[in-house]
């Protein structure tokens, strides 16, 4: 290479270093603008924004406030005041932990076209927010205010603008019922009530405070069933709504105007130191269209799920819900919430027990010692363990009111503790080869397991013939 070329070369080498540093120092100057921060670069009280308004993604959404919170696209949309309050929270105290100060590419921290856009105003000022990338280095967000800054955010506010119009929406509440007095059902199905009442003559069990009223008697309830039939109406999820504001039209075409089941729960509720006496209303009805569909799929022996429309009260919003949710509100009949068990009393209740099987009757007794019950037959001490499980499993695998027709395979008068009861008659016939039937004090109850009955057979004969 001769020496002019050489030169060439060396001088575009230099040139190349000079161009190197200068980008260099000039990187190690912007880099120099990038402090530590922690100050506060918005504080902005709740109470005094008047105006919201988001552009995030395919979402526009504006709300101002007049007395309460309203939504610009509707006003008769129920707008959520705590999930607004949640959108404000941020901005209270909106703290930056690093600062770009002076910046001049606002395009490499996304702010040339953000992707979230948030103004707010209060009665003397606006503000513009804008939310940018998203430095994974270090998980925080870019934002400016207009103020020629670039901030990284302690708090990215993208988790609550994060958000749709259904986002936005003041549910309907469900109180969680911790002292109900009675429940109504009522509307196309039969129409039933349940009262609560304790310490009462119409059961032998101090555990049973709910009672149907049906031909004349007092009936008691599982409590256990009624109870977790109460939280499937509180813990109801009403979240997918389908309306929010109902037209007659609307309530027609979801069943609503005429419900097939309306849910009223009367309850107490604490308020300033005394019990205040309180109603809750809820209307179900099942998806019309479903139903045809499920009384098609049924000709074809098919089986289709069944969702349903609920509406609290008069509220205008209607939800739709599952159909495990719809099977969980329509299961309120009597034979859905009475006892399973043929005997529920508690063991520790019974005096003494009556036996005839295969003819021969026998009686086992009890004497109180010590707060429990030891158990005799024939003046000997025995064991009931197996006794009192087997009666323990006599529960209904059907409930029903057909008569017996088969041979009786024990009989039992159980005499309890108890003055309203006294005793109680249990009679089990041979129904098929895997079921028996149970009466009770003359009174078809349910069918049992087999299975059960022989092994309370042979719990008695284990004493007996010991």
């Amino acid at each position: 290479m001769n020496r002019p070329k050489k030169l060439c070369v060396l001088l575009g080498i230099l040139a190349a270093a000079c161009v190197a540093t200068f980008a260099v120092m000039h990187a190690e100057e912007r880099r120099e603008q990038i402090k530590n921060s922690g100050e506060t670069i918005l504080a902005l009280a709740g109470q005094e924004v008047q105006f919201l308004s988001w552009d995030y993604e395919n979402t526009s959404l504006a709300f101002h406030r007049d007395g309460t919170w309203l939504y610009d696209g509707d006003e008769t949309f129920p707008v959520s005041e705590e999930r607004i309050n949640g959108l404000l929270e941020p901005f209270e105290d909106f703290a930056a932990a690093f600062v770009i100060e002076d910046a001049e590419d606002f395009g490499q921290y996304g702010l040339e076209d953000p992707i979230c856009t948030i103004r707010l105003s209060t009665a003397e000022e606006a503000y513009e927010v804008k939310l940018g990338d998203y430095s994974k280095m270090d998980a925080q967000r870019y934002v400016s205010i207009g103020d020629g800054n670039v901030y990284l955010m302690k708090h990215d506010p993208l988790e609550e603008f994060d958000a749709v119009l259904s986002d936005m929406i003041a549910h309907d509440e469900i109180p969680s019922f911790n002292h109900v007095t009675a429940i109504r059902f009522s509307g196309a199905e039969a129409s039933s009530s349940i009262t609560y009442a304790e310490n009462s003559a119409d059961t032998y069990s101090a555990d049973d405070v709910y009672f149907v009223r049906r031909n004349g008697r007092n009936l008691p309830l599982d409590t256990s069933k009624v109870e977790s039939y109460l939280r499937s109406v509180s813990y109801l999820g009403l979240s997918d709504y389908v309306t929010y504001h109902a037209t007659e039209e609307e309530l027609r075409s979801c069943g609503l105007d005429a419900p097939e089941r309306t849910v009223t729960v009367e309850y107490t509720e604490e308020e300033d130191g005394a019990e205040t006496a309180k109603t809750f209303v809820l209307h179900v009805s099942p998806d019309p269209e479903e139903v045809g569909a499920a009384e098609a799929a049924a000709g074809e022996n098919g089986e289709t799920e069944i969702s349903a429309y609920v509406r609290v009260g008069e509220s205008p919003i209607v939800y739709r819900i599952s159909s495990g949710d719809y099977e969980r509100l329509a299961a309120a009949s009597y034979d859905d919430l009475r006892h399973s068990e043929v005997l529920w009393a508690d063991f520790a209740d019974i005096e003494r027990i009556d036996v005839t099987l295969e003819g021969e009757c026998c009686t086992l007794t009890s004497e109180e010692d010590g707060g429990g019950r030891v158990w005799f037959y024939q003046d000997a001490e025995i064991e009931t363990d197996d006794l009192r499980n087997a009666l323990e499993a006599l529960t209904a695998v059907e409930f029903t009111a057909g008569r017996p027709v088969q041979k009786e395979e024990i009989r039992l008068t159980v005499h309890l503790d108890n003055e309203n009861f006294p005793e109680v008659k249990i009679v089990l016939y041979r129904y098929d080869g895997e079921r028996c039937l149970a009466e009770v004090d003359g009174e078809s109850v349910s069918l049992v397991e087999r299975a059960a009955v022989v092994s309370l057979i042979e719990a008695v004969h284990a004493i007996v013939l010991d």
